[in-house]
């Protein structure tokens, strides 16, 4: 999946039962960012990997400045589904750690 500068998916979750619906996200290009609900931003830049347990509420996106590019992987199991929810608004993306005032 290729994100282009500033884009970034709503936020949501991937459900599942008896360990499925967890999410790997793995960055193969560029910068981006993931974030769950409550907790602190993570820089993706190539190599990075994440791993968000399924009823986890979350987004990813690319940097302001910069294409972002990563594979997603889902755990194959029982009852796996994707709720969508908000946009991740301009005030929460607006306050990503910055780099020479850009978010990169």
């Amino acid at each position: 999946m290729t994100f282009e500068p500033g884009c970034r998916n709503n936020w949501h979750i991937h459900h599942g039962t008896g360990g499925a619906g967890d999410q790997i996200l793995l960055c193969t290009a560029g910068s981006g960012w993931y974030q769950a609900d409550g907790e602190e931003p993570v820089r993706m830049r190539p190599g990075t990997s994440v791993r968000v347990p399924s009823g986890t509420k979350h987004w990813h996106g690319a940097s302001a400045g910069a294409w972002f590019s990563h594979l997603a992987f889902i755990t194959p199991g029982e009852d796996v589904r994707n709720e969508w929810l908000e946009p991740v608004n301009d005030e929460v993306y607006e306050q990503l750690p910055t780099t020479n005032g850009e978010n990169a």
